[in-house]
C-alpha cells in the first residue's frame, strides 16, 4: 500500500513589503487574514483555504500562494 503525499495551499505575505491596507482582509471568504498592529497582514494557515483571492486582489502583488505538505 503506497502512501500519497497531501498538499495544501496557503497564502504567505511578504511582510517586510506589505502596507497594511487591508485589501486582502476584506476579499477573504474564510477571515484567514488580519492586519497586525497596523503593520502588515497575517495569514491564519488553520483557516486559509489556498483561493488566491488575496493573493489577485493584492495592489502591491507581495502574497503567494504556496503548496505545503500536510
Amino acid at each position: 500500500m503506497s502512501e500519497e503525499k497531501r498538499t495544501k495551499r496557503l497564502a504567505r505575505v511578504d511582510q517586510t513589503l506589505c502596507a497594511a491596507c487591508g485589501v486582502c482582509m476584506k476579499v477573504c471568504p474564510k477571515k484567514a487574514i488580519a492586519v497586525y498592529k497596523g503593520l502588515y497582514a497575517r495569514v491564519e494557515e488553520a483557516l486559509c483555504i489556498g483561493c488566491k483571492k488575496c493573493a489577485k486582489e493584492c495592489p502591491a502583488s507581495i502574497i503567494m500562494i504556496q503548496e505545503v505538505d500536510r
